[in-house]
């Protein structure tokens, strides 16, 4: 089976590949549930019953599938017909789960004209954001804390609609902008237009806006452009819980946000950062701050941590850390960038959930796979000539993994019976 993408989120983790797609659901700890969760039909497969194996959205056989998306209890994807005689879209919106009227895949077109090319679609918590090939970009779903985008808050469940004003002061009539990308958080949403300005709307109570202040409470209604990274040119946007990170064309990294777990990669918490006066504690930072001077390739947010990886291949994490999902480091929260040395091969997708991350690689040489089939075979009894092979060959994540073996066997009081086992 061969893998395009990967994504992680709240309640599943799905592989579309070439084929099909295929989900299973998780539990809240962040660990492999015994059944995955399927409480509103977020798996697709027409019921509300648990896996916990990966199962085939058999409704989307029809369809090659390009990308996909993860809510807290939905799910979207944008498919290719297998079939088109050239009259259909080359790429369509499915969507399934709470909200979304069914728990089968059903084609959505919401407030775009039939046959429009979607680009992109992204799931928060209780809200969905799809992008059209000309730049528009059409909300749906909660909007008690303004992510719709639409100028309101509003009680209930929103019907779809395109957004038309986007402000790039707070004292100018708000305009129409291209959007080239589009990112949700829990309750907030982000978005880069053409030009790579920075725009974002939806809760703001940690700071996730990147605003100096906000038009409306703790909550900013219309989009509305992150001034302090004017100048910029931002090509990517990641959002976590109560986190968002921006990676600009010359690989900056720079995030803001929500910090208690780390996830702002800043210090920590007895650093009591804050850009709120006399509320130091709150472990905030309203405006964007350079993390990352350079090299940043790719990023990504889970909940409460943060990955990158670098144009070197390495890849570092920070933020919460109770299951291994930031670092290596065993700790529940990292708050600097640490090298995380646990793929082989080049990286070509990163994704990041509740409690855990995801890399997809393009091990493809001979060498990167006889690492992986050597990384799939470690146990007590040849980690030591395992290890000793991997330094002489420059397998370097093999040999962090055969170190952080014998780190294991010596916390467990074992390493001095397996050395004397591996010279026998």
């Amino acid at each position: 089976m061969e893998i395009d993408e990967i994504l992680c989120d709240v309640r599943a983790f799905n592989l579309p590949t070439k084929n099909a797609i295929y989900l299973w659901g998780y539990n809240h700890s962040g660990q492999t549930a015994r059944e995955g969760a399927n409480d509103f039909g977020q798996l697709g497969d027409g019921t509300e019953e648990r896996s916990k194996h990966p199962k085939k959205v058999k409704s989307l056989k029809t369809e090659y599938v390009k990308s996909v998306s993860c809510g807290a209890h939905c799910t979207a994807a944008i498919a290719e017909p297998r079939e088109n005689d050239g009259t259909i879209s080359t790429s369509r919106l499915w969507i399934w789960g709470q909200n979304q009227g069914s728990n089968l895949p059903r084609l959505f077109w919401g407030a775009f004209p039939p046959n429009t090319v979607i680009c992109q679609v992204s799931c928060g918590a209780v809200h969905v954001v799809a992008l059209s090939e000309n730049g528009l970009l059409q909300s749906w779903g909660y909007n008690d804390y303004g992510q719709l985008g639409r100028g309101v808050t509003s009680e209930g469940l929103q019907g779809a609609w395109v957004l038309m004003a986007y402000a790039k002061f707070p004292d100018e009539p708000p305009e129409l902008v291209k959007i080239g990308q589009v990112a949700c958080g829990e309750y907030h949403t982000a978005a880069i237009s053409e030009d790579g300005d920075v725009y974002t709307w939806g809760l703001g109570s940690m700071g996730q806006l990147g605003h100096c202040s906000l038009q409306s409470g703790d909550k900013e209604l219309l989009p509305r452009r992150v001034v302090a990274l004017d100048g910029l040119s931002v090509k990517d946007v990641a959002c976590g819980g109560v986190h968002t990170c921006a990676l600009t064309t010359k690989g900056a990294l720079y995030t803001w946000g929500g910090g208690q777990a780390g996830q702002l990669g800043l210090g920590p918490q007895n650093a009591h950062f804050s850009c709120v006066p006399d509320a130091s504690n709150m472990m905030l930072r309203n405006l964007p701050v350079l993390v990352l001077l350079d090299s940043v390739q790719l990023v990504t947010c889970g909940h409460s941590h943060t990955l990158v990886s670098m144009r070197d291949g390495r890849i570092y994490g920070w933020g919460y850390n109770s299951y291994g999902q930031a670092t290596n480091h065993k700790s529940s929260y990292t708050w600097f960038p640490s090298p995380v040395d646990w793929c082989v091969g080049e990286v070509k997708r990163l994704a990041a959930g509740g409690g855990r991350s995801a890399v997809l690689t393009a091990a493809h040489t001979l060498k990167e796979l006889c690492e992986f089939r050597l990384a799939e075979s470690v146990n007590l009894s040849n980690c030591f000539m395992i290890a000793d092979a991997a330094s002489r060959t420059g397998a370097d994540s093999l040999a962090h993994l055969c170190e952080r073996y014998r780190e294991h066997l010596l916390e467990q009081g074992n390493l001095e019976n397996e050395e004397e086992e591996c010279n026998t």
